[in-house]
């Protein structure tokens, strides 16, 4: 099942186009996208044999297919060779930080630069789809709804101001976490752990990687957090980014106005986002 957000609406996404779910399941689903998570398994089982026609769309009318998520997690240093680049070691626990959800926005926009110091990150993001709450790895992927792709926009200078750092508040300006264009669940994927994943500046390739390269996997992060926290329907885990971002590079690398960063799924799709400049 492939879903998404089409102008503020849970809509199923076809091969031919969307098909809104509320008005195709003659009210038996919500309207708004959050209520896929009511109830998913009912929500999957309806999918399979929907009866409506699916009719075209504009990408552009896309928006966050979980536009307000009550919980975003966040991996850092979770791909060997991007704790590499960052001079730091492997980790042997997943290093976790928070997004505030008002940084979520839709896959295709633009993102105001507060500073000269904007840097990119393609993650895979994994919404939960079950309530877990001391989850075991084995039984982790039973609790993921879906997967999307996402954008980690970081404000380095701010990310890493004070000692120690604090790194949410430097990734969560308005529009630092864009995810789509479609939210794709687990069972359409051939291998869930084994997905490309990347990102492009100006068409420039930036990232290339594969999930299979991630230190701690879905599963895993599925079962650590939630020994500690609960998790609930349409929580957001990002899991992390692969080695490419423009703080590897020698002077740093970031963004600035006009340039446009394309990110990129393997199964999913690309969100793309233009940057403008500093306020």
């Amino acid at each position: 099942m492939r879903i998404a957000n089409l102008d503020g609406r849970l809509a199923l996404i076809t091969p031919e186009g969307a098909i809104d779910v509320h008005r195709a399941s003659d009210g038996r689903f919500g309207p708004d996208p959050m209520s896929a998570f009511d109830d998913w398994d009912a929500l999957l089982e309806w999918s399979a044999s929907t009866p409506a026609p699916a009719e075209p769309f504009d990408p552009a009318r896309l928006g966050p297919p979980v536009p307000r998520p009550r919980q975003i997690f966040a991996i850092g240093l979770n791909y060997v060779r991007h704790a590499a680049e960052s001079g730091l070691p492997v980790p042997t626990v997943p290093l976790v930080f928070t997004k505030f959800a008002s940084s979520i926005a839709g896959p295709i926009g633009e993102v105001a630069l507060p500073s000269s110091s904007v840097d990119w990150e393609v993650e895979l993001v994994a919404v939960i789809g079950r309530e877990a709450r001391e989850v075991a790895e084995a039984d982790a992927w039973a609790h993921v709804a879906g997967l999307t792709a996402g954008q980690d926009f970081s404000d380095r200078l701010l990310q890493n101001a004070g000692s120690p750092p604090q790194f949410s508040l430097g990734k969560s300006y308005p529009g630092f976490a864009p995810i789509g264009p479609h939210l794709v669940s687990v069972d359409e994927f051939a291998d869930p752990d084994d997905i490309g994943v990347a990102t492009t500046v100006d068409s420039e390739v930036r990232q290339d990687s594969r999930t299979s390269d991630l230190v701690f996997s879905v599963p895993q992060l599925v079962a650590y957090l939630s020994r500690i926290v609960t998790l609930f329907p349409g929580d957001l885990i990002f899991t992390g980014t692969p080695e490419g971002v423009g703080l590897g590079h020698t002077p740093p690398l970031y963004l600035s106005d006009g340039q446009v960063v394309e990110t990129s799924i393997e199964g999913i799709g690309t969100l793309r986002h233009v940057m403008r400049g500093q306020r």
